[in-house]
């Protein structure tokens, strides 16, 4: 089994909720929002995940809203 690789994991976490203490421990953070209905920050650009709106449904409106865009 691979060790979690928690400092190389928080160079790329764009989590801004700095009291975690899931920071850069991605399978005890997708396990939490996950218990919560929710994703975890990585699905959200930085304006949407400084929201803190990390819902299933606010997910899906950005990505809807994203295609919309694209496509006219």
């Amino acid at each position: 089994m691979t060790e979690c690789n928690v400092s190389g994991n928080k160079r790329g976490c764009n989590c801004t909720y700095e009291p975690c203490p899931r920071k850069g421990i991605c399978c005890e953070c997708i396990a939490y929002h996950r218990r919560n209905g929710e994703l975890p920050a990585c699905y959200f650009n930085e304006m949407e995940e400084r929201t803190y709106d990390r819902s299933v449904e606010n997910f899906i409106k950005i990505y809807r809203n994203m295609k919309k865009g694209s496509a006219g």
